[in-house]
């Protein structure tokens, strides 16, 4: 008897510790069903975007030391100022320099003398060479005049046969005055055709003598100066050919590559005593003051190319081949409070970098309206737009779970948790697209699943009294 009443005893327990739990369970998952976010789905537009953190930086900067020991003499530049290529910026003083840099500038003085001699010995070459070639040319004409002006050939055909055909219209001219003069009556009109008459003789003598000159030979003191003609040009050349030779050679390369090292290098010294501006930009620092004593590698000066202000940031290797040169970017500073800059991706590197079992690869963006607020060092957010789509479906991204390796959302239908497998499309910093998956327009997806449904051993109330899942 005592057996069966302990019997019923312990089953009681049994029945009641499950009902309790049933109960215990159904009232959290109520209580579930009471405390959760929901959202209608609902389609839009989505602009995916790939974020991360980075630093302002210049186009180009330089840290600029001395090179030599000594004290500065004047600080030729202020800050914030900017310079030229090739500026000088500081100076230090000659007195306080040692003596190979002293000595250099006499050195530089002679190579500079040597080199200009070489050089000039090249041209000196090439003028040599020109006149030779002139020589030449004006022996040829005074042959060429002196052969045309022998006997026959005072002038050329052409001119010849021009100088007999006018002597035949003067002649003809002559005949028709002559008579003229002939029948002329009275002597106004004898007087007048006698004139005409004269005039045309003496036109018609003139090209005969003309013409006799051409077909004649020269006299003894046009053969006189033809054949000095010839003999000077002769000379002149004999001249040019000797000068020429002489000269033609000119300074080897190699001599002129020694000369020019050699004023390169005394140039090179000089410049130890002073720093110049590597490149044009703006002066963001300056560490001396005239009077400073300085050794080897103290700086001096940084510059900083303004003209272009670019954010250096990682990109993690899963969205790395998202990214694309000419992208838009969007860029918020903690400095300037309440305003978005734009960029855009200027470069993209190819090879990554693994730091702690991550790899990234570095993305380099321009800032296209950078103002006076924006600095070089200040920290920048950037988002880079790798796509956007229109009227697609879209989902929170904090709706987004895993389970069992696939990704689910989590939908409220009737009052019941339904779990949703999805595949994911683009994505944003709050939404992303759905591709696959039986999500529509309209349905209420749950934003904080509770707990419980991720644990194993579900309550039993979540399948049965509340309906089951789906």
């Amino acid at each position: 008897m005592k057996r069966w009443v302990v019997i019923l005893i312990v089953v009681g327990v049994l029945v009641a510790g499950y009902f309790g739990v049933q109960a215990y369970s159904q009232s959290q998952a109520r209580q579930s069903i009471e405390d959760l976010q929901t959202e209608i789905i609902a389609k839009g537009d989505l602009t995916a975007t790939v974020g991360a953190t980075g630093s302002v930086r210049s186009n180009q900067t330089a840290l600029l030391s001395f090179q030599t020991s000594g004290t500065v003499d004047f600080v030729h530049q202020s800050l914030g100022e900017h310079v030229s290529a090739g500026e000088v910026l500081a100076t230090l003083k000659m007195s306080s320099l040692s003596s190979q840099i002293i000595l250099a500038e006499a050195e530089l003085v002679s190579a500079k003398r040597a080199l200009d001699d070489l050089l000039y010995s090249r041209q000196a070459s090439a003028a040599a060479q020109l006149a030779l070639a002139q020589a030449h040319e004006t022996l040829e004409d005074a042959e060429y005049v002196e052969y045309v002006r022998q006997e026959g050939y005072r002038a050329s055909s052409d001119t010849i046969k021009a100088a007999e055909a006018n002597l035949l219209l003067a002649n003809e001219e002559v005949d028709v005055a002559q008579q003229r003069y002939d029948h002329a009556s009275g002597d106004t009109g004898r007087a007048l055709a006698l004139s005409n008459l004269i005039s045309a003789k003496k036109k018609r003598d003139s090209i005969q003598r003309n013409l006799n000159w051409y077909q004649g030979s020269p006299t003894e003191g046009e053969q006189a100066l033809l054949d000095a003609d010839v003999a000077i040009a002769e000379a002149r050349l004999a001249d040019a050919q000797r000068e020429w030779e002489r000269v033609k050679d000119g300074p080897s390369p190699n001599d002129i590559r020694a000369a020019e090292a050699r004023v390169a290098a005394s140039e090179a010294t000089l410049d130890m005593a002073r720093i110049t501006a590597p490149f044009a930009g703006s002066i963001t620092s300056i560490d001396v003051l005239a009077g400073d004593q300085i050794s080897p590698g103290t700086q001096g000066f940084r510059i900083d190319d303004l003209s272009r202000l670019l954010v250096e940031v990682e990109i993690s290797e899963v969205d790395i081949n998202r990214v694309a040169l000419g992208q838009s970017v969007t860029l918020n500073f903690d400095a300037v409070l309440d305003q978005v800059y734009n960029g855009v991706v200027v470069e993209k590197g190819l090879i990554g970098t693994s730091l702690q079992g991550v790899v990234s690869f570095p993305v380099i963006v321009e800032v296209i309206d950078a103002d006076e607020a924006i600095k070089p060092g200040m920290t920048a957010a950037v988002n880079i737009i790798v796509e956007q789509i229109e009227n697609v479906v879209l989902v929170p991204n904090r709706a987004v779970r895993v389970r069992d390796g696939e990704r689910v959302v989590y939908l409220l239908v009737d009052s019941v948790i339904t779990p949703t497998p999805v595949v994911l499309g683009a994505t944003s910093d709050l939404y992303s697209e759905i591709v696959e998956g039986d999500v529509n327009v309209g349905d209420e997806i749950i934003l904080n699943p509770p707990s419980f449904i991720f644990e194993a051993g579900e309550p039993p109330g979540f399948m049965g009294g509340m309906g089951g899942m789906r």
